[in-house]
């Protein structure tokens, strides 16, 4: 099992940065493919980038390339996101994921929401115009 907490959301102005951060529990982290996922009221919870489980591949989706970057320390079983450059339709509630399969590769698996099923509670980031 994987337990994941995430931090570091908040309320901030267009332009901004603010740096997301996701602990997680379990001896499986640094086998495991992780995501940030988010939602904003009324929508679908939607993919934003996914970093392999060894760190060496990165996959972003088209809207936060260039002002967002993920990372992970796997001795500290941590994932983060640096979010710059932040505008008002990036609020919503940011999710942390783990992939179901250990060892997964692809693009296309780490951008499917159902490649997840260890998720945690979700930090709010709010961008003020």
């Amino acid at each position: 099992q994987v337990q994941l907490v995430e931090s570091g959301g908040g309320l901030v102005q267009a332009g901004g940065s603010l740096r997301l951060s996701c602990v997680a529990s379990g001896r499986t982290f640094s086998s495991r493919g992780m995501g940030w996922f988010r939602q904003a009221p009324g929508t679908e919870r939607e993919f934003v980038v996914a970093i392999s489980w060894s760190g060496g591949r990165t996959t972003y989706a088209d809207s936060v390339k260039g002002r967002f970057t993920i990372s992970r320390d796997n001795a500290k079983n941590t994932v983060y996101l640096q979010m710059n450059s932040l505008k008002p339709e990036d609020t919503a509630v940011y999710y942390c994921a783990a992939t179901k399969d250990i060892y997964s590769s692809g693009s296309s698996y780490y951008r499917d929401l159902g490649s997840y099923n260890y998720w945690g509670q979700g930090t709010q980031v709010t961008v003020s115009s």
